[in-house]
């Protein structure tokens, strides 16, 4: 079942093409834009997650990241 978003398809595509954009930019490779993307999420989870969410919700993301890279 697709899961229904807040977000407009254009809000989310252009934000995701702006930050593809800027790795393309620098030439980026893998290992360094996941370390880059990893460290985002780590301050988007301590910045704007509460305490006591945070390994909930965690582990919400990496299941649906692995659903998503899995094709499930």
């Amino acid at each position: 079942m697709p899961q229904q978003s807040q977000y407009s398809d254009n809000q989310f595509e252009t934000i995701m093409h702006d930050i593809i954009v800027v790795l393309e930019k620098h030439q980026v490779k893998r290992d360094l834009s996941l370390m880059v993307l990893g460290n985002v999420l780590t301050t988007i989870f301590k910045q704007q997650v509460p305490d006591n969410q945070r390994a909930k919700m965690a582990e919400q993301f990496t299941q649906v990241l692995l659903k998503s890279i899995n094709g499930k």
